[in-house]
């Protein structure tokens, strides 16, 4: 039995809404990039969708939105992938690590104030795994300080804060339609806002900054008359993009459903394991079960972390780790000063971390066969 990590939750639904879309002959943005900004608004509840080419383009586009200037600093978790910080760069302004909670993995709340300065702009809450961080503390913090809130949704769709869809949260949110996210474009991503400033000129900015709908000039109605109202960048989605999008939009409440049966199923057969930590989903808040992260207790076993992503190898069973802190990785500590011991959660949570498969269309023989394989593993292995 081979189980990847991830399979996207392709079926003859997308297949159909691609071809129909090459067909008719409009393949870069046009009508069907418009019709999943329109679609997706409505399906998380925000006044206004906008639709570019990746979760990192919509993280810069939002702190583009914001005016984040050289020299500002905006606080993000160490636990994320590069994206989330690496877009704080791009305006040679400063990431500011903090650590998270052992438990959820999201960032820790209570270190948000202490790492505040005058040159804090901005806050970049990630929602590890789908599981919302917690919003309330965090924008009670921004509001009372002046701050923006920009959320990497790049694991939340859908997922709840209270009865708050995100999406509907910060000033900003921002998801990924990466081909291993929940909902699988191949890349794209979004911006959600309620401010309609903002929201027309991320649309702006996405085109070159051609003002007004720039793809519209190549339909028949449209005109060849375009102005360059300021520095723009090539960000757009294509309506290829927008046809599997818009076919997975639509099945996204049958996969959030399929990962939440698997977390159930993972949780119920790793229940009582010495060796293994499943994953704490807070019950203010419904996660999009995107992610499904054991940590190992290296106490309770002979091997290590590698050791057991190794003998899972074996029987076939892919995994990731997610993520290797950015406190970590050479660029961050050599730029920034960066050190490990100032992150003492995150090094204890990825010492012993390991995700597990948990895509849709996993069967329930496939489901079985990890938890079988977890536990054997934990037990011809225990001290």
């Amino acid at each position: 039995m081979q189980i990847p990590f991830h399979k996207p939750y392709i079926t003859e639904d997308e297949v159909s809404e691609v071809l129909d879309t090459v067909r008719s002959g409009w393949l870069t943005m046009g009508p069907r990039t418009l019709q999943f900004e329109q679609e997706f608004s409505k399906y998380v509840g925000s006044p206004h969708a906008v639709a570019v080419n990746s979760g990192t383009s919509a993280l810069h586009l939002a702190l583009k939105a914001i005016d984040l200037k050289p020299g500002d600093e905006v606080i993000v978790p160490t636990m994320t992938f590069t994206a989330t910080a690496e877009v704080v760069c791009y305006f040679n302004a400063t990431p500011i690590l903090v650590d998270i909670e052992r438990d959820t993995h999201n960032m820790d709340v209570s270190l948000i104030e202490k790492t505040i300065t005058p040159r804090t702009r901005a806050i970049i809450p990630v929602h590890y795994g789908g599981q919302p961080c917690d919003m309330d503390a965090i924008m009670e913090i921004a509001r009372s300080r002046g701050l923006y809130v920009i959320e990497d949704a790049a694991h939340s769709l859908p997922a709840w804060y209270g009865e708050k869809s995100v999406g509907t949260i910060g000033d900003l949110t921002c998801f990924s339609f990466y081909a291993t996210k929940p909902l699988a474009a191949g890349e794209g991503g979004m911006v959600t806002t309620e401010n309609g400033d903002w929201a027309e000129r991320i649309r702006v900015l996405r085109l070159h900054g051609i003002s007004k709908d720039a793809w519209k000039r190549y339909s028949a109605g449209g005109s060849w008359y375009y102005e360059v109202t300021e520095v723009g960048y090539k960000y757009n989605m294509t309506d290829v993009q927008a046809a599997l999008a818009l076919s997975q939009l639509r099945k996204l409440d049958f996969m959030w459903e399929r990962r939440k049966y698997i977390t159930k199923m993972y949780s119920e057969g790793f229940s009582g394991s010495e060796a293994i930590t499943t994953p704490t989903f807070r019950p203010d808040r419904v996660s999009s079960f995107h992610l499904y992260p054991i940590k190992i207790n290296p106490d309770a076993l002979t091997i290590d972390r590698a050791q057991f992503i190794e003998e899972l190898g074996k029987r076939s069973i892919g995994t990731s780790v997610h993520f290797i802190p950015l406190h970590r990785h050479p660029f961050y500590r050599n730029r920034f000063s960066y050190d490990e011991k100032d992150f003492p959660e995150a090094e204890w949570v990825y010492e012993r971390l390991i995700s597990l498969p948990v895509y849709p269309g996993m069967s329930n023989r496939e489901i079985e066969y990890v938890i079988n394989s977890v536990n054997d593993i934990s037990t011809k292995h225990k001290k």
